[in-house]
């Protein structure tokens, strides 16, 4: 073969493609002119941004807000306690720290093998403050024979 008629063949080929493409593209700009402009939609201040308050709804909202009372978010707070006896359960332990506030969780913690108590656990409250008064109070003191020692639970590094 002559290199000079595959020349000339692959040269027809991408001259009939790009003549091909070039007809594509006026039949789509043929259509959208056929197609005309889009003409835009009308909407209200309303239907974009939604019902405004006028300016006396406003001024008593935020003559209200500023009379009512906030409501402090509670933060709870975990406690390590210590010295607890075998004898004592979670339902007591979360009795006797119930007195000073809301508890969301008591755990004692067990031994795997026996099942019987380690001497310790976890108390959290619902609130830092009713815990600090907790740990006040209950630090020290005996429960079931037992002196208990209650402080903030730290995280222990592994």
């Amino acid at each position: 073969m002559n290199r000079s008629s595959d020349y000339s063949l692959g040269k027809r080929q991408k001259e009939q493609q790009l003549a091909r493409k070039q007809q594509e593209k006026a039949a789509r700009r043929q259509r959208k002119r056929e197609q005309g402009t889009n003409e835009p939609e009308l909407v209200t201040q309303e239907q974009i941004v939604g019902r405004l308050p006028s300016i006396d709804e406003a001024m008593r909202a935020i003559e209200t807000n500023a009379t009512s009372p906030r409501a402090v978010a509670s933060i709870p707070c975990r406690m390590f306690v210590g010295g607890i006896s075998s004898s004592t359960s979670e339902e007591e332990l979360r009795a006797v720290f119930g007195e000073f506030g809301v508890v969301v969780d008591a755990v004692i913690l067990k031994d795997r093998g026996t099942g019987q108590s380690r001497g310790f656990g976890f108390v959290t409250m619902e609130n830092r403050k009713d815990a600090g008064r907790a740990i006040e109070q209950l630090n020290g003191t005996d429960l079931n024979g037992r002196r208990l020692v209650v402080n903030v639970a730290t995280d222990r590094p592994r």
